[in-house]
């Protein structure tokens, strides 16, 4: 066969390729890839969050690594041996509760004012030193002083006492230890009435009683029963009409209450 091409053929010639760049040239570039621009979607999104998120508070939370010193041997903490006490299990222990008691003393304080009652007991000194007289809680109805009289309607007239509310029948005991002067009917108004002289011209009196329970001359002490309250004599109801007297005057109760 003839080595050349036949006639009407044409021998297809190889392509021409690109020579393939040195190796000094590739070591210094990178090719760059193609980014498809396209959004994350929902899912990856919050996954991205997440561990966005969790690395922060990890990283926030670990603790520090700086190395803590050891306090100076002088200043190391001891040991202490507390003391061992020992108590008899026979021994008796009493507590006194000294926030509930007092050391006031009623009836001392009343001796002291009664020794300075030859003059004017100075406002104030006397309180506390007399008890209630009733079983029941002091209700003043009508007070110490001038006022207009239930009884006659007359203005200006000097009520001498405390009127304390007291159903009749309630228990009237005495407001200091002393000595019963007077024990019956009093016919200036006071109705069944006692006096209690309780020395150096103090005097008590309890007056509109439904019942007396001590006679003349007995001794008392602070609290003793000394009868009823009722409404006998210039009363409009049940009630104790309650006096103090300092060398025969009046004073008002509530000084000494």
């Amino acid at each position: 066969m003839s080595k050349h091409a036949a006639p009407g053929r044409r021998r297809a010639s190889a392509p021409a390729t690109a020579p393939r760049p040195r190796a000094s040239q590739a070591s210094g570039r990178r090719a760059a890839v193609p980014v498809k621009s396209r959004s994350l979607g929902g899912a990856a999104q919050k996954v991205a969050i997440g561990a966005a998120t969790s690395g922060l508070i990890l990283t926030a939370a670990l603790p520090t690594t700086a190395a803590v010193s050891e306090p100076p041997e002088d200043m190391q903490p001891t040991a202490v041996e507390e003391p061992v006490v020992t108590v008899d299990p026979n021994a008796s222990v009493d507590f006194e509760r000294a926030a509930l008691s007092s050391a006031f003393d009623p009836d001392a304080k009343l001796r002291q004012v009664v020794v300075a009652a030859g003059s004017e007991v100075a406002a104030g000194a006397a309180k506390g030193t007399l008890a209630t007289p009733l079983s029941s809680d002091l209700v003043q109805t009508s007070g110490f002083g001038y006022r207009v009289s239930p009884i006659t309607g007359t203005a200006g007239e000097l009520h001498r006492g405390q009127d304390f509310a007291a159903a009749c029948g309630t228990e009237v005991t005495a407001a200091a230890s002393g000595t019963v002067t007077e024990a019956g009917w009093h016919s200036f108004g006071g109705g069944n009435r006692i006096v209690v002289d309780h020395g150096n011209g103090v005097e008590t009196t309890y007056n509109h009683l439904s019942a007396l329970g001590v006679a003349v001359g007995a001794t008392v002490e602070r609290g003793d029963l000394l009868g009823a309250s009722g409404s006998t004599g210039a009363s409009t109801g049940c009630h104790l009409h309650f006096e103090v007297m300092v060398n025969g005057e009046v004073v008002d109760p509530l000084g000494w209450l």
